[in-house]
Parts: structure tokens; C-alpha cells; sequence
């Protein structure tokens, strides 16, 4: 697929976003907490979230047939040969139920075992970031970048909490405590696609977590690298996508904070 082909299948996909978000966004306005389903300890869904990604699987087959899906909800275990879309219909489950800003659509295309098309929908502002390989990152029609700080002193942090795998608390704490008393702070906002999006916009200058899956982080990873910045796992790899752990930056303060993250994680 040749980057315009690349460029026109993601503005086909954001306009998707667009149709599912409505859907999301109407449902909001009466949803029950009644309507929560537990999958696992602190891990939400409900009907809108398996809605909205059966909209989002069906849309995708048409615009690019013979794609296969990893998917949250399981809405589809259909594998390409070639493409496969990552979807998280609903990346900030928990905001969404507790009528809490952000939540996102969260969409990746992987070529093979490559990332070639990210989208991001943050649906309380209405801000669809979306990039494609080699064409650079946008927010709403505007080019997008990251930030240009070079010191994690003069950076502001986003993370999100384990929900459920407990078992590196410690330094992930410690990583905590050293951002907070080195840089300008840290922010939660309880959706990893946003944080992403965030970075490659120039909010956040870096964002790191662990326990994630591929369908929080795959619409993201493009929007940050297309926006010039770097991706790597704890050990400063490239085992980021399906490893579980995440360091995103703005590349200028990337190597300072691996370093913090490394002797922390004993990576």
C-alpha cells in the first residue's frame, strides 16, 4: 500500500471514528451502571463498548477487505494474512462509566509486524489524532508534534495505574516518587491512548506504564513516532507493542528517563 492509499484509507477510518464516537457519545447521556459487565478485578465493559467495536469491525472489513482484527471485546477473531486492524472501542472504560472525561476510540494497523496507521478519538473533546507511515501526525486537520523539551526536569509525566498486575508495584512507585520530585509532575487521565496522543501533540513530553495490551497502546505508538518521537519497552527494546510495557517520549528527554526506568526496574 502506497502512503496515499495509506493517507486516504486513514481519513476513511477517521471518519469511522467519527460515526462510532456519536454512538458512544449518545449513549453516554443515559447510560446505567447497571449495564456493567466485570470481565476480571477492575476490568469494565458494557454494552457500548461491544457495540461500538462490532461497528468498528464492520466498518474496517469494508474499508480494507481481507484485514484481520485483534480486538478487545473478541468482537472478531477473523486474522488477516497480511493486515490486521488493533481496536480498543473504548480506551478509558472506567471514565466513561463514571461520566468521567477521557475515553477514546483507539484503532492500529499492522502490516505484517509493522504499525503503518494510528488513529486516537478522544471523544469529550472531539480531538481525532490520526497518522499513517512516512506522513507525518495531526489533531483535526492541523500538524502535530512533540514537544521540544531536552530535560525530564523541565517535563510533565503521564502514567497510568495497575489495575491489576500488582507485582512490579515497587518500582513503578519509585519511578512515582523520582518523578515527582524531579520533574513538573505527573498526571493519570486513565486512558493510555490519550497519554499517547498527548506526547505526540507536545502536552506531556513522556508517558510510561506496564500491564497495558497492544489494543491500548497500537493507535498511539504511531501517532508518537510520525510526531518525532521514540518508542521502547523498559530495557529500552522494541518488545512494546505486545510486551506489556511502555516508555514514550519526546525523544529529547527519552535516554534520561530510561535511565530512571531501567535502574528502577532493574532492567
Amino acid at each position: 500500500m502506497s502512503t496515499s492509499e495509506l493517507q486516504e484509507l486513514c481519513e476513511n477510518v477517521t471518519q469511522l471514528t467519527q460515526e462510532v464516537g456519536d454512538f458512544i457519545r449518545g449513549e453516554r447521556k443515559h447510560f446505567k451502571q447497571s449495564s456493567v459487565e466485570k470481565k476480571g478485578h477492575n476490568d469494565l465493559v458494557s454494552y457500548v463498548d461491544k457495540t461500538a467495536e462490532q461497528m468498528l469491525v464492520n466498518g474496517l472489513s469494508e474499508l480494507l477487505p481481507g484485514s484481520g482484527f485483534i480486538t478487545e471485546e473478541k468482537t472478531s477473531s477473523v486474522k488477516g494474512q497480511v493486515y490486521n486492524w488493533i481496536i480498543d472501542p473504548l480506551d478509558g472504560t472506567t471514565n466513561f462509566i463514571h461520566g468521567l472525561p477521557c475515553f477514546c476510540i483507539s484503532i492500529g494497523l499492522l502490516k505484517g509486524e509493522t504499525l503503518v496507521l494510528g488513529v486516537v478519538h478522544e471523544l469529550n473533546l472531539d480531538e481525532c489524532f490520526y497518522a499513517w507511515e512516512n506522513g507525518g501526525a495531526y489533531m483535526n486537520g492541523d500538524k502535530i508534534s512533540v514537544s521540544p523539551e531536552k530535560r525530564l526536569g523541565e517535563s510533565l509525566i503521564a502514567t497510568g495505574f495497575p489495575y491489576h498486575d500488582y507485582d512490579r508495584m515497587v518500582p513503578y512507585m519509585e519511578v512515582f516518587d523520582y518523578c515527582m520530585r524531579n520533574t513538573h509532575g505527573l498526571r493519570r487521565l486513565g486512558s493510555a491512548a490519550a497519554d499517547l496522543a498527548y506526547v505526540a501533540c507536545g502536552r506531556f513530553e513522556a508517558f510510561y506504564e506496564y500491564g497495558l495490551n497492544a489494543w491500548d497502546v497500537a493507535g498511539g505508538i504511531v501517532l508518537v513516532k510520525e510526531a518525532g518521537g521514540t518508542i521502547s519497552d523498559f530495557s529500552g527494546g522494541t518488545n512494546f507493542l505486545f510486551g506489556k510495557e511502555i516508555l514514550s517520549s519526546n525523544s529529547g528527554v527519552h535516554e534520561e528517563f530510561l535511565g530512571v526506568i531501567r535502574e528502577k526496574f532493574k532492567n
